[in-house]
């Protein structure tokens, strides 16, 4: 069986304004088994989100290689990404990137939208799996802080992808909202069979995972 996740001898550069390069990510390898969460912890700047970016194909690397399912994602063509992200990779952000204008129910049809599979049960079952039944018509900013990534949370999962990348998806909670976002987030992981990578600084990530790495100034540590 392949690795959800494969990440091989993984560096990136940024430069700019003729000055010596900056690396964000130096030489990662990594490789996350199917079903498998993986918690990953270092500072802000240490290179986390990153390595997200890289996995995801919303970033490209200064060298090496990003395999999902096998497939070398920084092979593909741009638009060949975007699909490839739209059906098979959900993602939490840490400050939600809900549409304002898109109710709780709008913003989570609009993932199965994009990934080609407007069904509308399949929305209102992944509310109700975050405990949003009722909420659907309400707006973002009708919604708490929790409520608003719960929406996040069903918006990632409920065109059951293969992999989860959830950058710092607690770090605009308070400790106790957040503990209970990540459990309903690794509850929902475990259901689908999905990779998933979580990058927190939150303590509560670490008793969710299956392994914890930790990166330090753009080495992942083994």
């Amino acid at each position: 069986m392949n690795a959800a996740v494969r990440v091989i001898d993984l560096w990136k550069e940024y430069t700019g304004n003729g000055r010596p390069g900056t690396y964000a990510l130096c030489g990662a390898n990594l490789e996350v088994r199917p079903g498998e969460i993986v918690a990953l912890f270092g500072k802000s700047g240490s290179g986390k989100t990153t390595l997200l970016n890289l996995i995801a194909g919303i970033d490209r690397p200064t060298r090496g290689r990003v395999e999902v399912d096998g497939r070398d994602i920084h092979a593909l063509g741009e638009r060949e990404r975007t699909r490839w992200r739209r059906k098979n990779l959900g993602f939490v952000f840490q400050f939600f990137n809900l549409l304002p204008t898109l109710t709780a129910f709008e913003n989570v049809f609009l993932s199965l939208e994009l990934a080609g599979r407007p069904d509308r049960a399949l929305v209102s079952q992944a509310l109700r799996d975050l405990g949003l039944d009722g909420l659907g018509d309400r707006y973002p900013h009708e919604l708490s802080g929790g409520e608003q990534q719960r929406v996040a949370v069903a918006r990632a999962v409920v065109k059951s992808p293969r992999l989860i990348l959830a950058d710092e998806p607690t770090g605009n909670l308070d400790t106790q909202t957040g503990g209970h976002v990540l459990e309903l987030l690794s509850a929902q992981c475990r259901k689908l069979g999905a990779a998933m990578i979580v990058a927190s600084h939150a303590p509560s990530s670490e008793r969710q995972a299956d392994r914890v790495l930790r990166i330090v100034d753009g080495v992942l540590l083994p």
